[in-house]
């Protein structure tokens, strides 16, 4: 348009400069000024007549530009080398590029619904979106992008999908993925205690063994392995072949406990796998399989971490773990304790929410220490049950617990130059009584017995975490002795921490060993009343008629699984649940309870035993809790009481169901 519009005013101005002429020759001469006139008028519908045939030949030109782009575009369309395709909201075929009839054989009637051809294709989830996903059919794999189209009557009334062939690439990075390799390292977990006291050809031999067995093992998964110590191990291998360990469940780890040396004494194995990811360096592919073999140390070792996608996943773990003969980690600890707290100028302590008497007991201990060190102490309590309730009645007209027991919105008020956080009985950031003070105070000290899981407090000074002790207040008492030889706690303290013991060993039916009984002697020698402790543990009638109610309405499962629900809103349901579970395995045949409750509207708490061939600890750890091989709990957040319990009973058959299998089964020795 600006063209011609610049045209026809060249046009105009040439007009008014010729008139121009002829009035001034009409001035001069008449018949010439007519002359001229007449030629005007000639000129005038020459060019008119020019001008139409020069827009026809233009407009014609134009109409055949559109007519090729039409038919090339169509043209493009067809033959296109990808499937093109318009649905509707009922994935029936509205429109498709003849790429679909070489693709299908033949050509799809209008309104065919595309699952006849593509079942394995879903739009539902699809519809109204700009996306892209990968499908799979007949063994085809096929590159589908999506894009919405609009409608008179709806903006998302149909997809446009433009789907490609990639079977090729897809096969190709299946057959990467396959061969992307694992590194990690083996270790036998007891190899001091295995060897004590044998002579050398004794050692010779059972590593011998040992040896011949990972080689074994190695060569039937093609896998790459070599020693670096006697308990040492570095090992290659392949995804695919990975899977076919994970299948057996590790079936090595079997064969290494049944070996028995002249003492006895039998081997377990710790292994770790970690999986090689792009974006990762082979000095951060060492530093996370050496980590993943502390966490499995960290959990009593006889089981396989693999880590898989930045995800976790262990086997094993069929044996409690053993108990160290020796203190000396015992007493470097109690040393680095020590001095944090001595660096400090305030102490706050911390066990999990809902807190138990192991978990008082053991913030107690360390208290103690911050105390003789003569530090302003602090411990946080979440909201307190009833056994905890007695306690704090017990030392409320002391001086030295006055100020002791503080809540969470106290603590955040204390200010402090160089605060310490020790926190005790959990490692698993949620669990503890205050998140809040756990992200605010950077210098942290963990102390557990539980078994390590995935979800450790990060970046802490100290972890200090032994699943072969019977509690944490093992654990304390234990550094209380080496932490000073003048007596540093009193009798109230000795007395905590013994309940702390008691509670965790069922009165000293599971978990105990030697160094149980020696904690609880130096515990008695500084006055701890096993007599306060009966006191502490007392439940009023409600609270036993809840007890007897549980019980009565337990169910038994075929395979020895007993579950039971605690009473809604019965006092102190925590403790409760714990005895109903304890109770429920002392039944003929039981061989593993499932205790539910509700601790408040949104948690649903769930206590698990077992008898220690079946491993509770792995079966909590579905739930986000922990625990030990026979003794575990979970606490769930937003969740359905039925639902949760469905899924617990059925993950429990299925460990029996493993568990008896592989009794059954002579590939596995055991």
């Amino acid at each position: 348009m600006p063209r011609r519009l610049s045209s026809w005013i060249d046009i105009c101005i040439t007009l008014i400069v010729i008139t121009g002429l002829l009035l001034t020759l009409l001035c001069y001469n008449i018949y010439l000024a007519a002359a001229g006139l007449l030629l005007l008028i000639c000129l005038l519908l020459f060019l008119r007549e020019r001008n139409h045939d020069r827009q026809k030949a233009l407009s014609d030109y134009y109409q055949n530009v559109v007519k090729n782009i039409n038919e090339i575009s169509n043209y493009a369309l067809d033959q296109l080398p990808q499937v093109i395709l318009i649905v509707d909201r009922d994935s029936r075929l509205e429109w498709h590029n003849n790429e679909l009839i070489k693709w299908l054989g033949k050509e799809p009637e209008l309104g065919t619904v595309i699952h006849e051809f593509w079942p394995e294709l879903n739009l539902d989830a699809l519809w109204g979106q700009i996306g892209e996903i990968v499908f799979s059919n007949n063994n085809k794999f096929y590159l589908l992008k999506h894009r919405p189209v609009s409608t008179d009557t709806d903006l998302n009334g149909l997809m446009a999908l433009y789907i490609s062939d990639v079977t090729q690439s897809e096969e190709f990075k299946q057959v990467t993925a396959a061969r992307m390799p694992l590194f990690g390292y083996i270790q036998i977990d007891n190899y001091d205690d295995a060897m004590q006291g044998l002579s050398d050809a004794q050692r010779t031999a059972i590593l011998f063994e040992a040896n011949s067995i990972l080689d074994k093992w190695a060569q039937s998964l093609k896998a790459f392995l070599r020693r670096l110590d006697d308990d040492l191990y570095i090992i290659m291998i392949e995804h695919q072949m990975l899977e076919l360990a994970m299948n057996d469940k590790f079936d090595v780890l079997d064969r290494i406990r049944n070996m028995r040396g002249p003492n006895k004494f039998p081997i377990t194995l710790s292994i770790s796998l970690v999986e090689s990811r792009q974006s990762m360096s082979m000095e951060e592919l060492g530093a996370l399989a050496q980590s993943n073999l502390d966490l499995v140390l960290g959990r009593g070792g006889d089981q396989v971490a693999v880590n898989i996608e930045g995800k976790v996943k262990f086997f094993g773990g069929k044996t409690k773990a053993v108990e160290k003969h020796t203190r000396v980690k015992s007493r470097v600890v109690s040393h680095a304790v020590s001095e944090i707290i001595e660096k400090s100028d305030v102490i706050f302590i911390m066990g999990h929410h809902n807190e138990d008497f192991d978990s008082l007991g053991a913030a107690i201990g360390v208290a103690a220490m911050a105390k003789f060190l003569q530090k302003e102490v602090h411990i946080i309590l979440s909201e307190m049950n009833e056994g905890i309730d007695k306690f704090a009645e017990l030392v409320k007209d002391s001086p030295e617990y006055s100020s002791l027991f503080i809540t969470e919105e106290e603590a955040l008020n204390i200010t402090a130059l160089n605060p310490s956080l020790f926190v005790v009985d959990t490692h698993i950031p949620h669990l503890v009584a205050s998140q809040k003070l756990l992200e605010t105070i950077k210098n942290t000290v963990v102390i557990d017995h539980h078994r390590r899981s995935e979800h450790v407090i990060k970046n802490s000074l100290l972890i200090y975490i032994e699943p072969s002790s019977s509690s944490t207040s093992e654990l304390i008492t234990e550094l209380l002795m080496y932490f000073s030889d003048d007596p540093l706690i009193s009798r109230i303290d000795a007395t905590a921490l013994y309940a702390g013991i008691i509670v965790d060993t069922k009165n000293f039916k599971v978990q105990t060993g030697v160094r149980t009984f020696d904690a609880v002697a130096y515990l008695r020698r500084n006055g701890a009343d096993p007599q306060l402790v009966s006191h502490l543990f007392r439940t009023d009638y409600n609270t036993n008629v809840a007890k007897a109610q549980a019980i009565s309405n337990s169910v038994f499962y075929d395979g020895g699984l007993l579950v039971s629900t605690c009473p809604d809103n019965a006092a102190n349901i925590q403790i409760l649940s714990a005895q109903v579970a304890d109770y429920l395995l002392g039944i003929d045949q039981a061989r593993m309870s499932l205790v539910f409750f509700k601790l408040n509207d949104n948690t649903v708490g769930i206590s698990a035993r077992s008898l220690g061939e079946l491993n509770v600890q792995v079966l909590m750890e579905a739930f986000g809790g922990g625990g030990h091989l026979n003794v575990a709990g979970a606490q769930v957040k937003d969740g359905n009481l039925q639902e949760i319990q469905k899924k617990a009973i059925e993950l429990a058959k299925n460990i029996i169901k493993e568990v008896d299998n592989n009794e059954s089964n002579p590939r596995t020795g055991s």
